[in-house]
């Protein structure tokens, strides 16, 4: 049997006491180390050996989120379960971002929690289901987001994200400045947006645009 090995970084003592004793129960997961901090868990030899990491968000020191990001670099291999009190969109979308597998409210069951592990271990991401349901409205949002604007629209807006004046966007894809004016009103209108600058983060953030592109 393969034994998963776990490991806790909490700084609440007796949650991470709690979530160790159940973990433990069972025959295919045991914990192999039990840190307050990621400064703790990072300096210690167990952290080489673990296979997964349930992991806070609001710790002392270094976040989660921060955690997670070092994990990543420096043991990739390493599925990584945050276990939190936010569900604020912010803390979500950081954590999956950041390279977290999973996303539970620390509230969950015993069961809950051991099963979790084993998703995620199993190759699944294991979301509490509030979480879940934040995260498919976002991408719902993103996807009307791209029906309401027109082909048009969304090309305005990707040249807008280059810098470029009213006029050189008009040279560009023939087009008066008065024409370009327009388009962009509506594009702030329905973006719900007054500026260049948060149109183009919107745009970014709701996958409309890619910065990186030409």
């Amino acid at each position: 049997m393969i034994v998963i090995k776990v490991g806790i970084i909490e700084d609440n003592e007796y949650m991470r006491e709690g979530w160790e004793t159940f973990i433990d129960y069972e025959d295919d997961l045991t914990v192999i180390g039990s840190f307050g901090s990621c400064e703790e868990a990072f300096e210690s030899e167990e952290i080489n050996k673990v296979d997964l990491v349930i992991m806070d968000i609001g710790l002392p020191g270094m976040t989660g989120i921060e955690g997670v990001k070092y994990m990543r670099e420096h043991h990739p291999d390493v599925n990584i379960i945050m276990a939190t009190v936010h569900d604020d969109d912010d803390h979500i979308f950081d954590a999956l971002k950041a390279g977290a597998v999973g996303y539970l409210m620390k509230k969950v069951t015993p069961d809950e929690m051991v099963e979790a592990i084993r998703n995620a271990q199993d190759g699944g991401s294991p979301i509490t289901p509030n979480i879940a349901r934040k995260v498919i409205a976002t991408f719902q949002k993103a996807a009307d987001l791209e029906e309401e604007l027109s082909e048009r629209e969304i090309q305005i807006l990707k040249e807008l994200a280059t810098g470029r004046s009213y006029a050189a966007i008009g040279k560009k894809i023939f087009l008066s400045v008065d024409g370009v004016r327009h388009h962009i009103r509506n594009i702030y209108q329905k973006l719900e947006v007054h500026t260049r600058s948060e149109a183009i983060a919107k745009g970014i953030n709701q996958r409309l645009i890619n910065p990186n592109s030409d």
